[in-house]
Parts: structure tokens; C-alpha cells; sequence
């Protein structure tokens, strides 16, 4: 990196910190720090909902994801648009309505304090894996690209958002994720020019368009029923429509962001402006893989894009033939853009024979391509199997490093490590305040001053920050890292929200019946996700389906007992 991508990356995450420790200084009662005093403005809940959704891992994994496997995950995010308009017309009328802190302070009044302090701890344990997650994550892709050790980057990080988090709490949240999107979509419509720029003269974005269509990169819709394919038209409207009714309704790192809202309107505004905003910007995210992908078909690129990996495979004994791909790989780099020439021509002449000639050609040499990237994973697997060889969430900042100009490389950068911060800032806000007010306010210290749960709020955010500054030092990578967050995320929310829908719609169900039904739904739900019973968007709707069944059972069975009870007597 030159001096000048330094000072871009540098002012960049400094301005943010000292931004948001500035905006909100004086904040000495609960109500100013835990909802931002209540006079947020629509747009700025808007941005604030979208940067606390999109993390780094957004911006290294989506473009990796459509590099590899194509557009396809786009469909992932079909359900949130319904899911934003039902929690417009439900949710947020009800939380203005008891003006309550978190979005579990309504359960204790409808069911009990024990289904509050339940649900409160099932969002601490997800959310305190997910806010780890999104620390580790650009922690660990830039510290095997950029030699930088991965304990340090992950402790700077968590000490920066700690810093405006703690001091600043929802409004200080709020107001830096204004500037933390603007630097991520700067960066990204920067980066997308640039890989236009970059592809050869006669290559225009319809025939780039052509190419990565050829590889089937925009198969966009799958309307298939496949429960065990990840992403479907149907897993996006019905699992994603629960994962994304469970997030924004009920986890409070979404909840507090609309909760700031001066208004029941503002706050309405702030999420549809999301619904709206938030499929285009994944399929742009999506796009520059795509590009990234053609860009590639003419320029030269790794066998695998880990350089850890690579680096372990040529220091063992398996060198000679990690080598032997190398050379093969590079052979078949020259033969892809002699077929891309050749169908880039063909578009020209509009000859279809020789357009479909051309386009098996490309799918055969990128097929071939593809079994000598699998070939290399085994080799390197036993190499040294501790190295991540999936490197789709190394695509991206490979690119970023070795071919964007100076300036654009600190400010890509600079992109990766605010959205991390911009969506850490949110998990330790929600943490710190759920901590306080649901548990230890609650059960603990129930007659104190403004001032003490401020600060109570504040020790508990700087804790739940170092706790996620551990779980990032302790992690591992996944298949892919934004397939991570959303596994988690599955495994909980769904449980989560089916008791949120038993507490607005079903007034026969009681506390004791949803208490049990939470726990054994949330057992059988990680039992079904460990035995891979089906694909993880599909585990949203089946916690919260099941959770409200469980709970229709155990209360009739309460009722039955309790009738039986009385004829005795």
C-alpha cells in the first residue's frame, strides 16, 4: 500500500470515531443514549438500518459469492420488502405505542418476566457470536493479504467502535453510519467503473453482461422446491421473509435503530426506505462480482486467492504438484481469452452458430478451470489442513490490492473496515442496553437513578466489546463468511419471532406454555441444524411455526390439567 492509501484509510476510520464521540457528547439519561432522545430523522434510520445490516462481511462475501456461484443470492433478500411492511403496520405501532426501551421489555407485560429474560438471552447469544463475526471477518481476509497479524486487527477494530459506542450509545450509532454509507457506496460505484475501465476497448457492459451469462452468473430466478438448494425464489419469500421479520422486528440492534424515531411515521419512513433501497443495493454488490469474474476471463488470477493457502502448499511436499496446476491453470487463462475474443466477436457478427460455438468453448475451459481450483484445495488440505481453502471471501480485496490505482485501494479499504464498524457499533449497542435494562435493571438493580443505567449501559457495552473482541481472536471461517452470520442468525430468529407473533396475535396462549415451548423449539431447531435437516433460510420459518404449535399444545394441556385439577377439588 502507497503512503497516500494509508492516509485515505487512516482519516477515514479516525473522522468516524471522533465524529461520533463530537455529535453526541452530554448524553446523561437513558432516553437520549438508548433511543438517541427520540428525534432521529427518517433517512438517517434508513441508512443507520442498512449499514447495521450490511457488515464488511457484505462487501468481501457477496462479490466472492457471485464470482463463484452467480447472482442467484440476490434471492435471498426477496422476503425483506413484506417483511418491512408488516413491520410497519405491526411492529412499530405497538413499540411506540408502550414506548418501551428494547423490543423484549413488551414480553414481560404480556407473557412474563421469565419468557423476557429467555428471549433476552437467546438475542445475547446470537448476537454475541454474529458481533465477533463481523470484527473476525475483515480481520482475517486482511491479515492473510496484507501480512498484518489478525489479533491486532482485531483488537483495533473492536477498540474503535468501542469508543463511540460507549460514549455516544444509539445516537452515536446512528449519526456515524450516515458517514459509513456513504464512504461504502463511494467505494463500491468507484470500484465497479473501474473494473469497466479495465476490460478491453471493444468489451462493452452488454457483451460483459453476455460473457458472464454464457457462465451462468445471471441465472437470477430459480423457481424450483428444492428445500436442500440455499437460494430459491421460494427459500427468499418464505425463509428469507421470516429471517428478515425475526431481525428487524425483533433483534435489537434493528429494533433500536427505529426505536430513535421522533415519530411512529419517521420510523415507518426509515424501514420502507430500507425495503426499498436494500435488494438494489445487494444486486449492485452482486454485479461488481460479476464484473470482477469478466474481468478475470481477460486478466491474469490465482489458482487460489488465499495467499496463506498458497504459501503453505509450496512450502510442503506437495509443491511440485500444486506447481504442475499453476502451469496448467495459466495454460487455460490463454485459451479463455482466446474464446473470449472469439465470442466477443461472434456478438459482433451476430452469427448465432458461431455464438453458441463460442459459448461452449468458454464453459468448457472455465469447467476445466474449476476442477483444477478443486484439485488445489485437496492439495493444500493436505498441505497443512488448518488453512482455509475456500477462498471466495478472498476474491474481492485480491482484486482490490492487485489492480485498483493508489488512492482507491485506501479507500476500499476504508469501505471493508467501516461497514465493520458500522454493524459492530449496532451489535454492541443492543447488547450493552439489553444487558442493562432487560436483566440487570429488571432482575438486579430496579430503583436507581438515570445517570447509574447510563453508565450500568455503558460498562456493558465496553464488556460485550471485549467479549466480542475474544470470540473474533477464537473463531474459524466458514463456507463462506456472510453464510455464517445468516446461520446463526436462522438458528435463533425464528424461535424469536414465533414468540413475538404468539405475544401480538394469540391472546389464549400464556407465559408458562410459551417458556416451554421456546426451550424445546430451540433445542430441536439446533438439533435439525446439525443433522442438516434442511437449508438454513428454511430453519427461520420452521422455529417460528413450531414454537407457536408448542405453545398452542403445552397451553392446552396446561388448560386440560388445570380443569382437571378443579373437578377433583
Amino acid at each position: 500500500m502507497a503512503l497516500l492509501d494509508w492516509i485515505i484509510l487512516g482519516s477515514t476510520l479516525l473522522f468516524i470515531v471522533a465524529y461520533g464521540v463530537w455529535k453526541t457528547r452530554g448524553n446523561s439519561n437513558v432516553d437520549d443514549y438508548v433511543r438517541g432522545g427520540d428525534n432521529i430523522k427518517w433517512w438517517t434510520i434508513g441508512l443507520s438500518v442498512m449499514a447495521t445490516q450490511a457488515s464488511a462481511i457484505t462487501f468481501l462475501s457477496t462479490p466472492g459469492q457471485a464470482f463463484n456461484d452467480g447472482m442467484g443470492f440476490v434471492q435471498f433478500y426477496f422476503g425483506l420488502p413484506l417483511a418491512m411492511i408488516f413491520i410497519c403496520l405491526v411492529f412499530i405501532p405497538i413499540y411506540k405505542k408502550l414506548k418501551v426501551y428494547t423490543a423484549y421489555e413488551m414480553l414481560e407485560g404480556r407473557f412474563d418476566l421469565k419468557t423476557r429474560t429467555l428471549t433476552a438471552l437467546l438475542f445475547l447469544i446470537q448476537r454475541g457470536l454474529a458481533a465477533g463475526i463481523t470484527i473476525f471477518a475483515p480481520s482475517i481476509i486482511l491479515s492473510a493479504v496484507l501480512g498484518w497479524d489478525l489479533r491486532t486487527l482485531n483488537v483495533i477494530i473492536g477498540i474503535l467502535v468501542i469508543i463511540y459506542t460507549v460514549s455516544g450509545g444509539t445516537k452515536a450509532v446512528s449519526v456515524t453510519q450516515k458517514q459509513q454509507m456513504f464512504i461504502i457506496m463511494l467505494g463500491m460505484f468507484f470500484a465497479f467503473f473501474f473494473i469497466m475501465g479495465a476490460l478491453p476497448t471493444d468489451l462493452s457492459f452488454g457483451k460483459a453482461l453476455k460473457i458472464a451469462g454464457a457462465n451462468n452468473k445471471l441465472n437470477i430466478l430459480d423457481f424450483s422446491f428444492d428445500t436442500n438448494n440455499r437460494y430459491t425464489f421460494w427459500s427468499g419469500i418464505t425463509g428469507g421473509f421470516f429471517l428478515a421479520l425475526a431481525y428487524f422486528g425483533t433483534d435489537q440492534s434493528q429494533v433500536q435503530r427505529y426505536l430513535s424515531g421522533r415519530s411512529v411515521r419517521e420510523s415507518q419512513l426509515g424501514l420502507i426506505f430500507n425495503g426499498v433501497f436494500k435488494i438494489p443495493m445487494q444486486f449492485f454488490i452482486l454485479l461488481v462480482g460479476t464484473m470482477v469474474f469478466v474481468f478475470y476471463q481477460y486478466n491474469s488470477s490465482p489458482l487460489n486467492f488465499n495467499p496463506a493457502a498458497t504459501e503453505a502448499v509450496l512450502q510442503s511436499d506437495y509443491a511440485n504438484d500444486y506447481q504442475a496446476l499453476e502451469n496448467d491453470h495459466k495454460e487455460l487463462e490463454k485459451e479463455k481469452r482466446m474464446a473470449q475474443h472469439s465470442f466477443s466477436a461472434a456478438l459482433e457478427l451476430k452469427e448465432y452458430n458461431a455464438i453458441e460455438q463460442a459459448k461452449q468453448d468458454i464453459v468448457k475451459i472455465n469447467e476445466k478451470e474449476k476442477a483444477n481450483r478443486a484439485t488445489a484445495k485437496t492439495l493444500i488440505s493436505k498441505a497443512d489442513d488448518t488453512v482455509e481453502t475456500n477462498d471466495k471471501d478472498y476474491v474481492f480485496i485480491h482484486f482490490i490490492l492487485n489492480n485498483l490505482p493508489m488512492g482507491l485501494i485506501g479507500l476500499l479499504l476504508a469501505v471493508i473496515l467501516s461497514a465493520a464498524m458500522s454493524s459492530t457499533a449496532s451489535e454492541l449497542n443492543a447488547l450493552g442496553t439489553i444487558t442493562a435494562l432487560d436483566l440487570y435493571k429488571r432482575s438486579i438493580k430496579k430503583e436507581e437513578s438515570q445517570e447509574h443505567y447510563v453508565k450500568a449501559t455503558k460498562v456493558f457495552t465496553l464488556v460485550w466489546g471485549i467479549i466480542a473482541i475474544i470470540i473474533a481472536n477464537v473463531a474459524n471461517l466458514f463456507d463462506n463468511l456472510i453464510q455464517l452470520v445468516n446461520i446463526i442468525g436462522s438458528i435463533f430468529y425464528g424461535n424469536v419471532l414465533g414468540i413475538f407473533l404468539l405475544a401480538f396475535f394469540f391472546k389464549y396462549v400464556k407465559g408458562n406454555a410459551v417458556f416451554v415451548a421456546a426451550i424445546v423449539t430451540q433445542v430441536i431447531v439446533i438439533i435439525g441444524w446439525y443433522f442438516d435437516w434442511m437449508s438454513y433460510l428454511w430453519l427461520n420459518a420452521f422455529g417460528c411455526l413450531l414454537v407457536i404449535l408448542l405453545a398452542f399444545i403445552t397451553q392446552i394441556f396446561d388448560n386440560f390439567l388445570g380443569n382437571s385439577t378443579a373437578i377433583d377439588e
